[in-house]
């Protein structure tokens, strides 16, 4: 049996602001096919992580490394288009970047974005410019998807679509994805991996292992119980075929 990939990996990252720790020798790995889920209160440095990772800030100290053939795409956590300048979805999709048209509008198709395309940006609703935001991330093909909470500001019909593509598209691409998210109990059941942050890794694993850690439980007191019943009916449950 092949050994997963090893993507993208971190190793004894460590950042502080204005004399802040914000991250403290955090080290992980993310490699062919998985889905790691990235959860921690506001302010444990999980966002300034994503973008250590991508290379939009350095670090204070360790490393990331990337393997040769890593394709990345990327969903920021905030992005406000300019209602200033008068751009259309399809070039905002197009720009800065070569894109095989027939590909971005199978990709819109795929993401529930191709009756937008001409639409100004500024328009969108808050889903619709988080599905067009991954449609951009997608049409670089990436093998690693990298997505800073896709879901906030959304309503929960919005983020339940949201998530089932995210979980369509890793199971259909095979691509990997590392996800943050607050939202424990819709997409901790989706995860092969948890990592807990805050400003360290408090701990990391298989969701079933993590509920029932001692840090966790402490850091996520107020969602347990709702995390508990809607994970345990997930996996108690049977499937037709």
């Amino acid at each position: 049996m092949t050994t997963p990939q090893t993507l993208i990996s971190a190793h004894n990252i460590s950042l502080e602001c204005h004399g802040n720790p914000v991250l403290d020798d955090v080290s992980f790995e993310l490699k062919q096919g998985e889905f790691i889920t990235l959860i921690g209160p506001n302010g444990a440095g999980k966002s300034s992580l994503i973008k250590v990772m991508l290379g939009l800030i350095k670090a204070d100290s360790g490393s990331i490394k990337r393997s040769n053939n890593i394709k990345l795409g990327y969903t920021p956590q905030s992005f406000s288009p300019n209602p200033f300048i008068p751009i259309s979805v399809i070039d905002f999709l197009n720009l800065n970047q070569k894109v095989v048209q027939s590909f971005l509008h199978e990709t819109a198709l795929l993401t529930g974005t191709e009756d937008l395309l001409n639409s100004p940006l500024k328009s969108l609703s808050g889903g619709e410019l988080q599905r067009v935001l991954l449609t951009r991330a997608l049409l670089s093909k990436p093998n690693v998807l990298i997505l800073d909470e896709p879901t906030q500001n959304l309503d929960v019909n919005g983020q339940m679509h949201l998530y089932k593509l995210i979980q369509d598209i890793h199971q259909q691409q095979g691509c990997a994805v590392l996800m943050v998210s607050h939202d424990l109990h819709r997409v901790m059941k989706e995860s092969t991996q948890v990592l807990c942050l805050y400003h360290h890794i408090c701990c990391m694993g298989q969701p079933e292992s993590i509920i029932k850690d001692s840090q966790f439980n402490h850091l996520f007191a107020d969602q347990i119980d709702e995390l508990m019943m809607t994970y345990e009916h997930h996996h108690n449950h049977c499937h037709e075929d």
